[in-house]
């Protein structure tokens, strides 16, 4: 009997690797695997629908959620997940010394709507008091000129937020002071060369970042797994038999670990690090599914409200398909 044929868009994850490899076959479907980097992702899934499974922009997500389009639903698999303290960077001139001395800065973001800019902004708003209308915000391409939102947004009128120039960058902006900080996902070309001008706001951002996990039990989600709801119309089945494929190769990730007389991966204190995130997080510290992921899903919901990207506060069962959210017992 021939498999559903469908195409799959995401990046080069470990934890798809069992997918892509054919270790993990998910139940009658043939997936392309299509790997391309995030942003060309997102923006074909959010502007042309063009793959029938995508890696897809939590925030973008919401986004499609509230307005009704595109017609995605997504299943409680999530691809990317970071902690953002380290994505806010400054310049050393600035006179930025502590997140309280954002406000009134210009802080560059490529989109407003990029789900790392909208952690940031809850986490600066809500541990901080820097609300997002204490900054000026500037937007555009960070290595790169001309990027535009993927989405048109409705901000409140209190936001300010102007396009830089055709012609500039925030990474040569935030080199030259021409902005005071860039919030950002991926790190600014002039950070990663070693620019004296150029600094993280929080050094020390690992052990921010472990406090702000123990304090707030929120592991922030970046990117989840949507599916078009044409595929879950013609085959609702689909939903259930991707989940329990992604969750079983995630599984093959963590038993990776467990091998010790050789490293999988190119790190030399992998075990350690391994360990350690296991004695803070848990043992399955990526969870998939809804329950343990609730409290992280409920902050990024009320922040994206909080915002003005989403109008009303999504209940989060009605994000996820609802096959995925139950399990059969024997």
């Amino acid at each position: 009997m021939s498999k559903l044929p469908l195409s799959f868009a995401c990046w080069d994850y470990d934890r798809i690797r069992a997918l892509t490899d054919g270790t993990t076959e998910p139940k009658g479907i043939d997936l392309n695997w299509l790997n391309l980097p995030v942003e060309e992702t997102f923006w074909r899934m959010m502007r042309h629908q063009e793959f029938d499974v995508s890696e897809l922009s939590l925030s973008s997500y919401l986004i499609a959620k509230d307005r009704g389009y595109p017609k995605l639903t997504a299943i409680p698999v999530f691809m990317s997940r970071a902690f953002r303290h380290s994505g806010i960077y400054i310049n050393r001139h600035s006179g930025i010394k502590e997140p309280q001395d954002l406000r009134g800065k210009r802080v560059g973001i490529p989109e407003y709507q990029l789900t790392a800019c909208l952690w940031i902004r809850g986490i600066l708003h809500h541990d901080y008091g820097v609300s997002p209308t204490d900054i000026e915000w500037f937007m555009g391409g960070e290595e790169t000129p001309g990027r535009i939102e993927k989405v048109k947004l409705d901000l409140p009128s209190d936001i300010q937020i102007r396009s830089i120039n055709d012609d500039q960058t925030l990474n040569q902006m935030l080199e030259d002071g021409m902005i005071d900080a860039i919030i950002a996902p991926r790190a600014p070309s002039c950070f990663l060369n070693g620019s004296p001008n150029v600094q993280r706001l929080f050094p020390d951002f690992v052990s921010v970042e472990k406090d702000y996990y123990t304090r707030t039990g929120i592991f922030p989600i970046m990117h989840v797994v949507a599916i078009k709801d044409e595929i879950l119309e013609k085959h609702p089945w689909v939903a259930a038999n991707l989940y329990q494929a992604f969750v079983a190769a995630k599984q093959k990730v963590y038993d990776g670990f467990k091998q010790t007389a050789a490293l999988k991966v190119t790190l030399p204190w992998l075990i350690s690090e391994w360990q350690n995130t296991k004695e803070l997080m848990g043992e399955d510290f990526w969870p998939y599914g809804l329950d343990k992921n609730r409290t992280t899903l409920e902050a990024a919901v009320s922040y994206s409200y909080e915002q003005g990207m989403i109008k009303r506060k999504l209940d989060i069962e009605e994000l996820f398909v609802k096959s995925t959210l139950e399990e059969y017992t024997v």
